[in-house]
């Protein structure tokens, strides 16, 4: 199974990328694992934020193929200790061939992407910036294939 974290905007903060990169190389000793990028858009100041989310909408599902599983990070989602989100990840790699999590723009998900996920996570009842998501997120994925193989790195 691939996995792809699918992002609107790059990271900026170079203690962010750090992090992500760090992890994102982590992760990879354990599954091929993505960042994709989608740049944000030119120009928004004219643009709703329901044009806004629309357009970004668009760019998203053109990452996708239709066999995909798509699981949104978004705040309505439902949440996981990380025990148990290593065995959905677990169960994911047995049943998904490509899985897609995305992290939306700044006004979050059009309804078309929303009609075209799988599921929904969330990572805190809490809001985070989205370059701070990213961070928390590769790490989560990372401690959950160190519980899938059984290692040192997540204690109870």
């Amino acid at each position: 199974m691939k996995t792809i974290l699918l992002q609107v905007g790059k990271t900026v903060g170079k203690h962010f990328i750090a992090g992500i990169n760090d992890y994102t190389e982590r992760i990879s000793h354990y599954m091929p694992f993505e960042i994709v990028t989608i740049p944000e858009l030119k120009n928004t100041k004219h643009l709703s934020e329901g044009q806004q989310k629309q357009m970004e909408g668009e760019l998203i599902l053109k990452q996708l193929q239709p066999s995909d599983t798509v699981v949104l990070l978004d705040e309505h989602g439902g949440e996981f200790r990380s025990i148990q989100l290593a065995k959905w990840l677990e169960q994911k790699q047995q049943t998904a061939r490509r899985l897609i999590f995305v992290i939306g723009g700044p006004y979050g998900f059009s309804d078309e992407v929303y009609a075209r996920a799988n599921e929904k996570i969330s990572l805190s009842k809490l809001t985070f910036s989205h370059q701070m998501v990213r961070m928390v997120f590769t790490e989560q994925i990372y401690r959950a294939c160190t519980i899938i193989k059984g290692e040192p790195y997540h204690h109870e």
